[in-house]
């Protein structure tokens, strides 16, 4: 009783109500993770933004959120080439390594040297400075595989229910 009271007393100054209705874009377990239109999602939690002849690739907000603090990215040199699936790299948090995997089959035209320094701009900013390699596509028709912005959402919602 006295916990429910309290519950109620914080809820009153917060001012927050049990009958208000959130709408679908914010949610307690999605409020710190952005899911972004016009980009592509595996469900490996990484993402593509294809810009022409060249597709940027990184980790969702997501992934970031559930690593916690990066502090060290490891990434191939540019002219390899990675195979959709495939890792690519790791990322190495203060709770684990995870391996990062290419949305997409292609040529490394470029690799995101600033995180070499500051691994940290994956946390901070992972769909702009934080981005991890671009890759000229080898089979454009890869991207249609992946899901798009309401079905990333809807598969982090359940993946996180079952954890």
């Amino acid at each position: 009783m006295a916990l429910r009271m309290w519950a109620s007393s914080t809820a009153n100054a917060l001012r927050l109500s049990s009958k208000a209705s959130l709408s679908p874009a914010f949610s307690l377990h999605r409020c710190f993770s952005s899911v972004l239109d016009g980009l592509k999602y595996a469900p490996s939690h990484e993402w593509v933004k294809h810009e022409g002849p060249v597709a940027s690739v990184g980790i969702t907000d997501h992934a970031q959120d559930h690593l916690g603090e990066v502090v060290f990215v490891d990434l191939p040199e540019p002219g390899g080439s990675v195979s959709k699936g495939g890792s690519f790299g790791a990322v190495e948090s203060v709770k684990a390594t995870s391996d990062i995997n290419s949305p997409i089959s292609g040529e490394i035209v470029e690799v995101n040297t600033k995180l070499t320094e500051t691994p940290g701009l994956v946390n901070s900013s992972p769909y702009e400075d934080g981005w991890m390699i671009k890759v000229k596509p080898s089979d454009p028709s890869e991207l249609g595989s992946l899901m798009g912005p309401k079905e990333y959402t809807k598969f982090c919602e359940e993946e996180d229910a079952a954890h």
